[in-house]
């Protein structure tokens, strides 16, 4: 991305006052469940939920598993694991995975479950607060897990922004909040990834530049998508924009006078690659990570 645009900020009013309320009812709260975007597993996390959840049992969810490399997310979830996580793989949008959800959480929680019922406490409600940030499924998961459509979901960021309480079962509610990110990304590729996946708003980035980096990646990670997609043959001096002007030009994208429309075809690979068209990726990996 250009100079002015790589350093992503996507931070309105109304994450602030999101905050706020987390803070305010994190205390009321039995555990917190995070959902991730799985093919972006640490850059789709808000590093201030650590601070938010107040030292809470935490589940962690991989959501839209089908779109990404099925190997890497085997290898995320045990990474989550040895580090103290519980960890469920789903794919929210078909409902893969989201039927295990009560009994994780009652196995997070087995415990403190146990306590009450010692204390007499047989059938008291877990409350359960359920974070994420913008536009990585967290409404399409609560509609799954509730067996009912409560939470509006769309696949754009920002939606939902104001808490809800939502009943799973007699003994089980999720307090669904808004997606907040944080307020600077100060590792400017965890931004680009955002934006790849459409967490931040495609408003505030140069979509050809975000494409072309996308290209790359696919180029050095997954030539063999952009061949079958696109019908291109990736070369190792090709950069980015290169790709995406020969992709343009296999899509006969032209303008008046011959010139590639890329910017067509940025928009075109953006959303091919967010509805999972391309192929199933994962844009950072546990090896990069250790290396």
């Amino acid at each position: 991305m250009n100079d002015n645009k790589t350093n992503i900020n996507w931070f309105p009013g109304h994450m602030t006052k999101t905050r706020r309320m987390i803070a305010a009812e994190i205390g009321k709260m039995d555990a917190v469940c995070e959902i991730v975007d799985a093919r972006i597993p640490l850059s789709s996390r808000n590093p201030d939920v650590e601070e938010l959840a107040g030292g809470k049992p935490r589940l962690l969810i991989l959501n839209r598993v089908d779109q990404a490399d099925p190997v890497q997310t085997k290898r995320w979830a045990a990474w989550f694991r040895d580090r103290g996580y519980a960890v469920l793989e789903v794919n929210a949008k078909t409902g893969e995975g989201t039927a295990r959800f009560s009994a994780a959480v009652r196995t997070l929680l087995q415990d403190k479950i146990a306590a009450w019922q010692a204390k007499g406490q047989v059938g008291r409600t877990v409350r359960v607060m359920v974070l994420g940030i913008p536009n990585v499924g967290k409404s399409t998961f609560i509609n799954r897990v509730a067996h009912r459509k409560t939470a509006r979901a769309e696949d754009r960021p920002g939606v939902t922004r104001s808490k809800q309480w939502v009943p799973v079962d007699q003994t089980l509610e999720l307090l669904d909040t808004p997606g907040i990110l944080w307020p600077k990304f100060d590792d400017p590729q965890v931004g680009v990834r955002l934006a790849f996946t459409g967490a931040i708003k495609d408003d505030v980035v140069d979509l050809e530049d975000l494409a072309s980096r996308l290209m790359d990646y696919l180029r050095r990670r997954y030539p063999d998508a952009l061949s079958e997609r696109y019908k291109i043959t990736p070369a190792e001096e090709d950069s980015g924009y290169d790709l995406l002007t020969q992709a343009a030009r296999k899509r006969g994208f032209l303008m008046r006078g011959g010139a590639v429309d890329t910017e067509r075809m940025a928009r075109i690979l953006l959303d091919e690659f967010r509805a999972g068209r391309l192929g199933r990726f994962t844009l950072e990996t546990v090896e990069d990570l250790e290396a």
